[in-house]
C-alpha cells in the first residue's frame, strides 16, 4: 500500500470515488451565523452539498460542543471509509483535515477540496492574529501553500473572503485564518516534517489527530494550541485519559512516530474499537437514512403544494378575466341592441357585423389565448410593429343609381352592402394580424378602467351597504363581483366601453401612411441640412422649416401638393446668424413666427415681409424651444440650456417672468385653452407643470422618464404627452395629480427607437406622431401603447436618384397639419415628405 502511494499521488483526487467536484468557498461554513452556501457539489455517494452543511472544523471548534461518543465514532467511521476508498485505489489523500470535510444536519460527512489558508482572511484577520496572546509557532509559516495543495500538486484556486466573513471571524473564539495555519502543522506527520513524501501511513497519522480532536474539547484557543503541540510527542491531556481511556489508547496507536509501526487501514477497519459499536452505529445510520427520506418527502410535498398554489392562482385569475370579459360582452351586446332598435331600415350593416363576429369566433376562437395575468403591473406586449393592411379603408359614397336598370334603391343597397362588407373584411384582417398586441392593450386599458371604477365606487357609493363593502374590496374582488355591482358601476362601465370603442375605431380608421408629396430643394447636397423643427400656420396653408442651415423657409402647402416640379421654392426665406432649434406660429396673427437659436436668442418674424420683427437676448445659453400661447397670442415662452424658462410679451419686447430650474430646459408648451399655465421638460428626466400666477413652485411634477425629456405636447387641457431619449413616450392625466407629484402615466408608448436624438413629437385628434432613429415616422393613438401606423424614409441617392436605406439616418421632426390626417416629416438628411393617413 505504501509503495503504491507515490504513484497514486500522480492521479487526480477528483476522480476514483472521492467525488471532489471543485473548489468551494467554505468561508461561509466556518461561521456559526452563516451556514449558507451555493449548492451543486456532490459528496461521496452522490449526496449534494446542502446549504445547511457546515465545515467539520467549525463544528469541532464550537466552544459549546459536548462529546457524544456515538456521534464522534459515527463521524470518524465515515472519514475512515472515505480514506479507505482512496487507499484501495492507491491514492494517498493528504488532506485528511477537518477543514476538508463538511457535515450535514444529520452528521453525514462529505469530502471537499481544501481551502488555502492565505485566502481565508484579510487584514482584519491578520490583526486578530497579531493581537492574540499566543504567537504562532515558527514552523507555521513554512510551506503554507504546499501544505494545502491537492495531491496532484496544483495550487487550489484562491477564494475571496467578504467583509461580513472578516467581521464574523474576528468575533469567533478561534480566528479561522489562524486555525487553518495551525491545522496544517497539527496534521503534518513526523516523516513529512522531515521532508519525506506523504504516504498512506501519513493519512493514518492524520486520522489519529482527528480522533483526538473529536473526543477532546477545550475552553480556549491557548489551551487547544498547547495540547495540540503536545500531541506530536504523543502526550495526551489527563481529562482524555480519565474520561475516554479506550479512545486515548487507540489514538496513541495511530499517532506512532514510525510509519511502519502504525496500523494499516485493513487492521483499522477490523479493530475492536470500530467493530464493537457497529450495531449502534448501524441503528444510527438507519435512523439518519429515515430522517433524510422524510426530509426528501417533505421537499417533494412542498414543491407539489407550491405548484398547486400557483395553478390555483392562475385559475382564479383566469376565472376573473372570463368574468369581466363576459360582463363587457353583455354590455356591448346591450349597446348594440339599443342601436339596432334605433336603426330602422339600416340594420343590414349591424347584422353583417354580427355575422362577422360569429365567423371570427368560429375561425379564430380556438387559437386566441388570453393574457393570463390582468393584475400584473406590466403586460407583455409583442415587439413587432403593426403592419398596415394592403387594402385602404373604403369610404362610403352615395350611388347615383344610374348603374341599375329601373331599380336604383336595390342597386344602392347592394353597393352599400358590398362596400360595408369589404370594410369589415379589411378591418377583421388587420385585427387578426395584430391580435396579440390589441389583446395586451385591451387588458392594460381595462385594468385602468377597473381602478377608476373602484375610485368612483368608493367616492360615490359610501351610503349604501353594498357599495361600502365594494369600496373596501380589492381589485380582484371588484372583478369577480363586477356583474353584481352593476347598480353602482354600470354607467362607469358603459363610459369605459365607449371610450375603448372610440379608441379602437380610431386605431382602425386608417391602414397606412401614404406619401402625398416630396419636398424637393436645391441644396440636398449640403451636409448641414438637418431639419430641427417643422410648423404649420393656424390655417394649414403654409408650413415652415428650420434647422442647422440657419434658415427659416416657408412653403405653401397646396403648391407643394399639386405642383409637379423638380425643385420647390419657398414663398419666404429668412436667414439667421446661428443654427435654429425651434419655430412656432402665432395662432392669432397669421404672419407672425417665433424662432430660437443656438446662441440663446429668441426672435419674432414677420413672414409676409420676411423681416425680423423682434429680438430678445436674455438667455445665457442655447434656447431649445419656443411656444406661443393659443389662448393669449401675445404670450410666448422659451426654454434654455441655462436652466430657465422665460415668459415674453411681444407687445413689450422683454421677459415678463422667469422660472429657474436646476437642469437644462429642453421643451416648453402652453395648454391649448389657457395662457396661465405652462409645462416644460428638463434634462433631469422630469416634466414640470406650473400655474404662472404662482411660479415659485410647480403645480405638479411628473416623474417617470429615465433620460432627458425632449418634448411635451398637450392633447387637451389636462392630458399631456411627453417624449424622452429613454425610448418611450408617456401619456399623463394632470387631473389625477393630487400631491404635486405624479409618477403613474396613463400609457407608455414604446414601438419606436429614440435613445440619443431629438426625433420630433406632434399631436392631433388623439393621434401622436413621432420620429424614430430607424428613419421611420411612427403614429400612435392615445388609447393604445402600440403603433397604429409607420412609414420608413428611404434616402435618395443624389447620383442615381434611387431610394436607398441608410441606417445612420433618423427622423428629426414631425408636425400635423391642424386636426387633419396629414403631417409633414423631415429626417436628418433634410428630406421632407408630406404624409397622409389613408
Amino acid at each position: 500500500m505504501e509503495d503504491s502511494s507515490q504513484s497514486g499521488r500522480e492521479r487526480s483526487e477528483s476522480s476514483r470515488g472521492l467525488s471532489s467536484s471543485g473548489v468551494v468557498d467554505w468561508n461561509s461554513r466556518f461561521r456559526a451565523s452563516d451556514a449558507s452556501h451555493d449548492s451543486g457539489f456532490v459528496s461521496k455517494g452522490g449526496r449534494a452539498i446542502d446549504c445547511k452543511d457546515v465545515s467539520l472544523r467549525h463544528w469541532l471548534d464550537n466552544p459549546e460542543r459536548t462529546v457524544d461518543a456515538l456521534e464522534c465514532l459515527h463521524i470518524f467511521t465515515q472519514i475512515v471509509g472515505i480514506v479507505n476508498l482512496a487507499h484501495t485505489q492507491g491514492i494517498a489523500v493528504h488532506n485528511v483535515r477537518p477543514s476538508c470535510f463538511v457535515m450535514s444536519s444529520f452528521n453525514r460527512v462529505a469530502f471537499i477540496e481544501s481551502a488555502s489558508c492565505s485566502d481565508l482572511g484579510s487584514d482584519s484577520c491578520e490583526d486578530g492574529l497579531n493581537s492574540s496572546s499566543s504567537p504562532l509557532p515558527h514552523d507555521s509559516d513554512q510551506g503554507l501553500s504546499s501544505c494545502l495543495q491537492s495531491s496532484s500538486g496544483h495550487m487550489v484556486q484562491n477564494l475571496e473572503a467578504t467583509k461580513n466573513s472578516q467581521v464574523e471571524e474576528n468575533k469567533h473564539t478561534f480566528p479561522m485564518k489562524r486555525i487553518l495555519h495551525l491545522e496544517t502543522n497539527w496534521y503534518t506527520s513526523p516523516e513529512e516534517v522531515d521532508d519525506a513524501p506523504g504516504t498512506c501511513a501519513s493519512d493514518i497519522y492524520r486520522l489519529g489527530v482527528l480522533l483526538f480532536e473529536l473526543f477532546c474539547t477545550f475552553n480556549s484557543s491557548d489551551e487547544k494550541i498547547a495540547n495540540m503541540s503536545c500531541l506530536r510527542h504523543r502526550v495526551l491531556p489527563p481529562q482524555l485519559l480519565l474520561k475516554w481511556p479506550k479512545e486515548a489508547s487507540f489514538c496513541l496507536w495511530l499517532l506512532h512516530p514510525e510509519p511502519s509501526s502504525r496500523t494499516k487501514m485493513g487492521e483499522l477497519l477490523e479493530s475492536e474499537f470500530l467493530k464493537t459499536p457497529r450495531h449502534d452505529l448501524e441503528e444510527r445510520e438507519a435512523a439518519i437514512e429515515l430522517r433524510e427520506k422524510i426530509d426528501e418527502q417533505e421537499l417533494l410535498l412542498e414543491f407539489l403544494l407550491l405548484i398547486q398554489q400557483k395553478k390555483q392562482e392562475a385559475m382564479e385569475n383566469l376565472h376573473e378575466i372570463v368574468s369581466f370579459l363576459s360582463s363587457d360582452i353583455d354590455e356591448a351586446t346591450k349597446m348594440q341592441t339599443t342601436l339596432k332598435l334605433k336603426g330602422g331600415s339600416s340594420l343590414e350593416p349591424a347584422e353583417e357585423a354580427t355575422k362577422m363576429q360569429t365567423t371570427l369566433k368560429l375561425k379564430g376562437g380556438s387559437s386566441l389565448k388570453p393574457v393570463t395575468n390582468l393584475n400584473s403591473r406590466r403586460t407583455n406586449i409583442s415587439e413587432d410593429h403593426d403592419s398596415g393592411s394592403p387594402r385602404s379603408r373604403k369610404r362610403s359614397r352615395p350611388s347615383t343609381g344610374e348603374e341599375s336598370d329601373g331599380h336604383p334603391e336595390e342597386s344602392q343597397k347592394s353597393e352599400r352592402h358590398i362596400e360595408y362588407k369589404g370594410s369589415i373584411s379589411a378591418k377583421s384582417s388587420r385585427l387578426m394580424k395584430n391580435f396579440r398586441k390589441l389583446e395586451a392593450a385591451y387588458f392594460m386599458t381595462r385594468r385602468r378602467g377597473i381602478k377608476s371604477m373602484d375610485k368612483y365606487m368608493s367616492r360615490n357609493c359610501q351610503t349604501s351597504t353594498e357599495c361600502r363593502s365594494s369600496a373596501t374590496a380589492t381589485e380582484r374582488s371588484s372583478l369577480s363581483n363586477l356583474s353584481s355591482n352593476r347598480g353602482c358601476n354600470g354607467d362607469r362601465q358603459s363610459e369605459w366601453i365607449n371610450s375603448y370603442l372610440e379608441g379602437l375605431c380610431k386605431y382602425f380608421s386608417y391602414s397606412k401612411l401614404e406619401v402625398k408629396a416630396d419636398l424637393k430643394q436645391g441644396d440636398l447636397l449640403n451636409s448641414s441640412n438637418l431639419v430641427c423643427s417643422l410648423a404649420f400656420d393656424r390655417d394649414g396653408e403654409f408650413f415652415a422649416t428650420a434647422g442647422v442651415n440657419k434658415k427659416i423657409k416657408v412653403f405653401e402647402y397646396n403648391s407643394i401638393l399639386n405642383a409637379d416640379r423638380d425643385i420647390h421654392y419657398p414663398v419666404a426665406e429668412m436667414a439667421n446668424r446661428s443654427k435654429l432649434s425651434s419655430i412656432c406660429w402665432n395662432s392669432y396673427i397669421k404672419s407672425q413666427l417665433a424662432s430660437s437659436n443656438f446662441e440663446g436668442v429668441v426672435q419674432v418674424w414677420d413672414v409676409t415681409r420676411s423681416q425680423l420683427f423682434m429680438e430678445m437676448r436674455e438667455h445665457e445659453k442655447r434656447v431649445w424651444s419656443v411656444d406661443f400661447s393659443v389662448a393669449d397670442s401675445t404670450m410666448l415662452a422659451s426654454g434654455s440650456d441655462d436652466g430657465s424658462v422665460k415668459l415674453w410679451n411681444i407687445n413689450q419686447g422683454a421677459s415678463v417672468g422667469t422660472i429657474k430650474t436646476k437642469a437644462n430646459v429642453c421643451c416648453v408648451q402652453f395648454p391649448v385653452d389657457s395662457g396661465r399655465a405652462l409645462a416644460f421638460g428638463s434634462a433631469d428626466h422630469k416634466i414640470y407643470y406650473y400655474d404662472l400666477r404662482n411660479s415659485k413652485l410647480p403645480l405638479c411634477t411628473l416623474i417617470g422618464h429615465n433620460k432627458t425629456v425632449s418634448y411635451v405636447k398637450f392633447i387637451d387641457s389636462t392630458t399631456l404627452v411627453s417624449a424622452s431619449t429613454d425610448n418611450a413616450i408617456k401619456l399623463w392625466d394632470l387631473s389625477t395629480c393630487t400631491s404635486r407629484i405624479l409618477d403613474s402615466p396613463l400609457q407608455s408608448f414604446t414601438g419606436h427607437m429614440n435613445v440619443k436624438n431629438f426625433v420630433g413629437l406632434s399631436v392631433s385628434d388623439g393621434y401622436i406622431a413621432t420620429g424614430s432613429e430607424t428613419n421611420e415616422v411612427v403614429v400612435y393613438h392615445k388609447s393604445f401603447p402600440i403603433p397604429a401606423l409607420s412609414f420608413k424614409f428611404n434616402c435618395t441617392d443624389p447620383l442615381s436618384g434611387d431610394e436607398v436605406d441608410d441606417s445612420a439616418q433618423f427622423i428629426s421632426s414631425v408636425c400635423w397639419r391642424g386636426q387633419s390626417p396629414t403631417l409633414v416629416a423631415a429626417n436628418s438628411m433634410g428630406n421632407i415628405k408630406l404624409l397622409e393617413m389613408v
